[in-house]
């Protein structure tokens, strides 16, 4: 195929070799499951390219490309350990007749080490992205875009350097873990997240909300619960970043006091900036920049839902206009922040954040925006199911489009044309939309566990110093024993 003669004549006296480079070409850039073809036309190839110089810069088994996919494989599957994956890999190369690869994992925990951690966030923004435009349009509060911001937290694998990263919280004989604080910024209208700040449990979600200001653009809408209804962070939002707030707060809230009264229990109130408003994450200059005295707009409305604990809240918000921007909206609003609760949950327990099994703390950070790039390409593949069909968004099952997606992405790779593929991909979507939530009305949401998970008791010392509780027959024999005093 290299010789210079008959140029014209190399596809018919080797006709096997289109194939074969073909395949090739398809080993160096696929896994087995082939999520690339399902969701790679919405993550930006440049993002894990081949690196020009240094780390990443030389031809391995495991690319960036290929070594990005794998760790999105284990994120829908989070049970799957890394061992899991180098078998994939070896059954790809042996059908494709590729080079043989090492049985062992550890190649591929250092190319998982290998990846920037500055990628991950840009695909999260990209999916996050694709979402909202796949996503449709939102008719509340004229249309404009409105953001959800609240935090959580990630236990850790026990390990020396996660401790020191995210100290745990000490408390008494109980053994703790590492813990990791995160804030999420998420999308109303898709659900997908948009970015995420963690640190340690220590620090405060004021603080990792300053960190993720650059995420939103002017003219945006915030929704915060009550923990993000204070001054300081309605004046940054308002005064330096041009974005309006929905949200409770602490403060008393007196409609005597009020400027001007708009309608029945809404008001146009003054907040006047105390010296005791103490706002540590903010610079000197950004703090110095608060206006102060703002200007808010506080309803006072019934928000009662059957099954929902608060019953009569009171929002404040700088959208100060009645005609534009009606009550019932911003409280209507203001309930759909409990979609993140919904979207936090569907994180922790069908893909299973809520323990990362990460030993060092980059590598945590990396587990945990995989899983949420998956939990966004979810979102996508939802939003682009009920966007064909003009259905309600909400009423679609995470967890059941999640099943649908381990199942679909395994028969993609059978299919022999793009025509096939395109049809699988089209019944994917159609049986997304008849998997849909039924309707629950008054359907409790409480923050409680149904079942204890075993009746045996916590390892609270290292395993070379725990000594096993005395099981109860020797308690009873020690108990006669004592009864006759021969012990």
């Amino acid at each position: 195929m290299h010789t210079p003669f008959f140029p014209f004549w190399r596809s018919w006296l080797n006709p096997r070799a289109s194939r074969t480079s073909q395949g090739c070409q398809r080993v160096r850039a696929y896994t087995l499951c082939q999520l690339e073809q399902a969701f790679g036309h919405w993550i930006p190839t440049h993002l894990f390219a081949k690196a020009p110089a240094g780390p990443n810069s030389r031809d391995h088994d495991y690319t960036r490309w290929r070594t990005f996919w794998c760790m999105l494989w284990q994120a829908f599957n989070p049970l799957a350990s890394g061992r899991e994956v180098v078998r994939q890999l070896q059954a790809l190369f042996d059908l494709e007749n590729g080079p043989c690869l090492s049985p062992e994992d550890g190649a591929y925990c250092r190319a998982k080490g290998r990846l920037p951690c500055a990628q991950f966030p840009l695909a999260l923004r990209a999916t996050a992205t694709v979402a909202d435009s796949l996503a449709p349009l939102g008719r509340l509060l004229q249309g404009r875009r409105i953001r959800v911001v609240d935090g959580s937290t990630i236990t850790l694998q026990d390990t020396p350097k996660n401790r020191a990263a995210y100290p745990p919280i000490e408390s008494g004989t109980t053994p703790t873990f590492p813990l990791m604080r995160f804030v999420a910024i998420f999308s109303l209208a898709s659900g997908a997240i948009l970015a995420v700040a963690q640190s340690a449990w220590a620090n405060s979600d004021l603080n990792l909300l300053h960190a993720l200001g650059a995420q939103l653009a002017s003219g945006d809408i915030l929704l915060g619960d009550k923990g993000f209804g204070s001054y300081p962070v309605i004046a940054w939002l308002k005064h330096l970043l041009q974005v309006d707030f929905i949200g409770r707060t602490t403060r008393r809230i007196d409609g005597r006091e009020r400027l001007k009264r708009l309608g029945p229990n809404d008001w146009v109130v003054r907040w006047i900036k105390t010296p005791s408003c103490r706002s540590p994450w903010l610079s000197g200059i950004q703090r110095a920049a608060l206006p102060k005295e703002l200007t808010l707009r506080a309803i006072r409305g019934s928000c009662y839902r059957k099954g929902f604990r608060v019953r009569r809240v009171t929002v404040v918000t700088t959208l100060l206009d009645p005609q534009l921007y009606p009550t019932k909206e911003l409280l209507n609003a203001y309930l759909r922040r409990w979609r993140l609760e919904m979207c936090l949950d569907d994180l922790k327990t069908s893909l299973q954040m809520e323990f990362l099994r990460s030993r060092s703390p980059k590598m945590a950070q990396k587990e945990m925006h995989t899983r949420l790039i998956a939990h966004n390409l979810i979102r996508c593949t939802m939003a682009q199911a009920a966007d064909q069909d003009l259905q309600v968004l909400e009423h679609l099952s995470f967890k059941g489009s999640l099943d649908a997606l381990r199942q679909f992405t395994h028969a993609l790779p059978r299919a022999r044309s793009k025509a096939k593929r395109r049809r699988l991909w089209k019944l994917l979507l159609k049986t997304l939309l008849r998997d849909r939530v039924p309707e629950r009305p008054g359907r409790r949401e409480p923050r409680a566990v149904k079942r204890k998970k075993n009746k045996y008791p916590r390892l609270d010392a290292p395993r070379h110093q725990f000594r096993d509780h005395p099981k109860r027959n020797l308690r009873a024999k020690n108990a006669r024993l004592r009864k006759l005093r021969l012990m």
